[in-house]
């Protein structure tokens, strides 16, 4: 017997036809939040401090402004990137939502 049909897609939010916001980006987002440092974030998701810096700074360049702040202090969000993790979210919810009911249909 043949497993049914499973629709399956991923969500990212895209900026001028490029990928600017995906699960992974959020959640390197919340964890400058919660950790106050890009390098901490990096060491929590198992991922180098260049290649978090460089999406760091590839958002911050797409958006157009400052989304994460680094200084001496360390890192913090900018009230443009906290909008953005909560608009992913609410847009992330209403994606599940429409692939559970396109999945429904098959």
């Amino acid at each position: 017997m043949k497993a049914p049909l499973k629709a399956d897609g991923r969500f990212w939010l895209t900026l001028d036809g490029r990928n600017f916001l995906g699960r992974g980006r959020v959640e390197l987002l919340q964890r400058i939040r919660e950790t106050g440092s890009i390098s901490k974030a990096a060491k929590a998701m198992k991922m180098s401090y260049k290649a978090a810096w460089d999406a760091v700074d590839a958002m911050n360049s797409a958006w157009g402004s400052t989304l994460v702040e680094s200084g001496p202090g360390g890192s913090r969000l900018t009230d443009d990137a906290e909008k953005l993790i909560t608009a992913f979210q609410n847009a992330e919810v209403d994606h599940s939502v429409f692939m559970q009911k396109l999945a429904d249909g098959l």
